[in-house]
């Protein structure tokens, strides 16, 4: 197994991406601390990591609020008896979805990036120590294609992707020297209830169906599928590998072509 022994924390654990990352990384030998603000909805993946054998921690956690956040790194942190190899960000919000730059409010604007932003940023500040301490970790951060790109209609989400990559380079430079790799994963439209909130927002924007931003999607990718949450978390489990070693800083965009 190619995390055995290893003690992951996963931000954003219960549903879609976050749950499939989570029992990922139990399958191949992690014990997993699983943090979300819905306890009730992380039982049930919390439980799947307890079937592969690996423990499994829960906790509650806004990961914009860093009275939680430092909480939460120091329940983990005791769970794993100081021992904490791997952090994957993947809480973060959608924000306005197929809204003009000029129509997006200034509040939800401010919620995007705190939550993408913000979110990532805490975690790492209060765990990295640990790591430090230790001299190795892995920290991976979910970013996305829209922050390779621009991306029309979505000011808010695409430059809170744009700024989760400054994070990942910036602290993958300050990190290497105590052997922690820093990376983030680009997922592009993800098969999950997300992906259908907002084929279901554009629709009704346009005056499309459904079937036809789908396919809008499907058509704009070099190998004409949607990416899946195993693919995002296949790639995640690459980059908390030994695999990966000596990749960091780095952005791997899993994304069916799209930002080809």
């Amino acid at each position: 197994m190619r995390l055995a022994n290893k003690n992951a924390i996963v931000t954003g654990a219960a549903k879609g991406m976050g749950s499939a990352i989570t029992t990922t990384l139990a399958r191949e030998g992690a014990n997993v601390f699983l943090t979300a603000r819905d306890v009730d909805a992380l039982n049930p993946v919390a439980r799947q990591v307890i079937d592969l054998g690996r423990q499994a921690f829960v906790a509650p956690c806004d990961v914009t609020d860093e009275t939680q956040v430092k909480a939460m790194a120091t329940k983990a942190c005791e769970a794993f008896g100081g021992q904490i190899d791997i952090l994957v960000n993947v809480a973060g919000v959608t924000g306005p979805i197929e809204t003009p730059v000029q129509n997006v409010a200034v509040e939800e604007f401010d919620h995007t990036i705190n939550a993408n932003v913000r979110g990532t940023f805490l975690p790492i500040k209060h765990v990295v120590p640990t790591m430090i301490e230790r001299r190795s970790g892995k920290i991976v951060n979910i970013a996305g294609t829209s922050g390779l790109r621009g991306y029309p209609m979505r000011t808010a989400y695409s430059a809170s992707k744009w700024a989760v990559r400054g994070i990942t380079r910036t602290t993958a430079l300050e990190l290497g020297r105590y052997n922690i790799n820093v990376n983030a994963i680009c997922p592009g439209i993800v098969e999950t209830p997300r992906m259908e909130k907002l084929c279901h927002e554009k629709a009704r924007a346009r005056g499309w169906t459904y079937e036809q931003v789908y396919e809008e999607y499907v058509q704009d990718m070099a190998l004409k599928r949607v990416t899946t949450i195993e693919d995002v978390a296949n790639a995640v489990l690459f980059m908390c590998s030994e695999e990966s070693r000596n990749i960091t800083g780095q952005e791997l965009a899993v994304d069916g072509g799209w930002d080809v």
